[in-house]
């Protein structure tokens, strides 16, 4: 019986040592895959880049690019976007080619559909791979009839966008009337190259061009509600970029701003009160032709905070913002 347990005892401690010998190969083993992975990963030294906010987003094109940080400790030999309809583009798929190097570099995309999701990243290739930035999506224009209209008057030219049934000027109206009350914000004639002029009410109704005019509260609702209604419209109307980021004329966050239609909303600000000018940047305000019935006229507002086109009526006195709509 003695040698009974012995021998037990002996298989026992055999087996324990065949169980610790077989986890140690088990661990070594999966040391070795670590570390065959990391050593293959440190090997790859692609580059590390970032991808550049998408802006001037039109029907057919639109500008991106990207910075690279660490070329990988080789010389980026190829650098430039991709983009696709997929989520994940790379460079076997559409793609532009800016140069060589490290540093920042500016790509326009080109030959887009309209109407259309894009997803684009940017990429640098080096001899040991290629580096891509984080994707990005953007939605281009409509691109229905996008053109230019020259005011008789002063000679000024302005982009104009089709949307749906109506055609808009996409900039707002900067033109000086020979009689009312307008203002530059600030009066500062430098804001109105980009923002256009205030106006009141009064003033407002007759500044537009012949075959143009201030639209009604009906076309206005006539346009969001063809956008999909006006909780999400202003994300469609709204430029895109912001200030802060240097690539568009919005405060951030600018939410929801895809400028999906070409209109080009900016936040021209208001005038509220004799020289109280606000909130430029911030918001921006337009006049309908339309009065609410109780002394004051409706008008549209986007904000910098969100997507929507917001309807209120304000007194005629207040000096804001004018989009003319083709008769």
């Amino acid at each position: 019986q003695f040698e009974k347990m012995n021998k037990t005892n002996t298989f026992r401690k055999m087996k324990k040592r065949q169980n610790f010998s077989i986890s140690r190969l088990l661990v070594l083993g999966t040391f070795l895959v670590l570390a065959s992975s990391c050593e293959k990963d440190e090997n790859q030294n692609a580059p590390v880049l970032s991808t550049t906010e998408v802006t001037e987003i039109t029907a057919t094109t639109a500008v991106s690019g990207g910075n690279v940080m660490d070329d990988g400790g080789t010389t980026v030999t190829a650098r430039g976007v991709c983009w696709s309809k997929n989520e994940n583009p790379t460079i076997d798929d559409n793609k532009t080619e800016d140069g060589t190097g490290a540093g920042s570099f500016t790509s326009t995309v080109t030959d887009l559909e309209p109407n259309t999701t894009y997803y684009l990243r940017a990429y640098a290739t080096n001899n040991e791979g290629t580096g891509y930035g984080s994707a990005l999506s953007f939605t281009t224009q409509e691109g229905n009839n996008i053109g230019t209209f020259t005011d008789p008057r002063d000679g000024k030219v302005y982009q104009t966008v089709e949307i749906g049934d109506q055609q808009w000027m996409a900039e707002n109206l900067a033109y000086v009337p020979s009689s009312g009350n307008y203002w530059a914000y600030e009066n500062d004639i430098a804001n109105v190259e980009t923002y256009g002029y205030l106006y009141d009410w009064q003033t407002a109704l007759n500044v537009c061009p012949t075959g143009w005019h201030v639209p009604s509260d009906e076309e206005w609702t006539e346009l969001t509600d063809h956008l999909g209604g006006s909780s999400i419209a202003g994300g469609k109307l709204k430029a895109t970029g912001t200030i802060e980021a240097g690539t568009g004329l919005w405060y951030a966050p600018n939410t929801g701003a895809t400028n999906q239609t070409g209109f080009a909303a900016l936040p021209g600000g208001a005038l509220y009160g004799i020289g109280t000018f606000d909130r430029i940047g911030f918001g921006g305000y337009w006049w309908t032709a339309t009065e609410d019935g109780t002394g004051s006229v409706w008008v549209r507002h986007m904000e910098d905070d969100n997507g929507s086109v917001d309807r209120y009526s304000y007194f005629e006195e207040l000096g804001i913002s004018v989009r003319c709509i083709m008769d």
